[in-house]
């Protein structure tokens, strides 16, 4: 199977946050951020692996700063790296301010997709080849991540 280059499974997205995705603070719902950055994420999976794709996991989330109504979320995300049958993507989340400007780094999430057949059983993903220096370093990281994924999936099972 023939690799794919990451530009090419790059996923931009903006969302004008509204009354109904707020808490009584008036601060967008973590949930409904964690929706945007699965949608994302999502379309940056299938379109590497050009075919459906399911969420399995997703990393630790911390939220830096909130989102109010009004303010815009503009999320971006990549492949960092293509498995066997899973990718992990990276996703990147600004809050934006319309009124003034401001930019701030809300979130930052890593998801595992997995490649899946018509009967849903995973099936092989290309590989993605990295071609930029930022490329390559999230592509290595992307790796550690993963050892670091499996060795707390192998530690849990043996406790359980």
């Amino acid at each position: 199977m023939e690799g794919r280059p990451v530009r090419e499974s790059r996923s931009d997205y903006a969302y004008v946050a509204l009354p109904n995705d707020a808490n009584p603070f008036g601060n967008v719902l973590g949930g409904r951020v964690m929706h945007l950055i699965d949608m994302c994420a999502g379309v940056a999976a299938v379109r590497h692996a050009r075919r459906p794709i399911v969420t399995a996991a997703i990393d630790q989330l911390r939220f830096l700063h909130p989102a109010k109504i009004g303010h815009l979320l503009v999320l971006k995300a990549s492949v960092n790296r293509a498995f066997r049958t899973s990718m992990e993507v990276g996703v990147k989340v600004w809050v934006e301010n319309p009124n003034t400007g401001e930019v701030l780094h809300t979130s930052s999430a890593y998801l595992t997709f997995v490649a899946i057949d018509e009967s849903g059983r995973p099936v092989a993903v290309p590989a993605a080849i990295a071609e930029s220096d930022e490329e390559k370093r999230r592509y290595r990281e992307a790796g550690l991540r993963r050892e670091r994924r499996l060795n707390t999936q192998r530690a849990t099972s043996v406790t359980s």
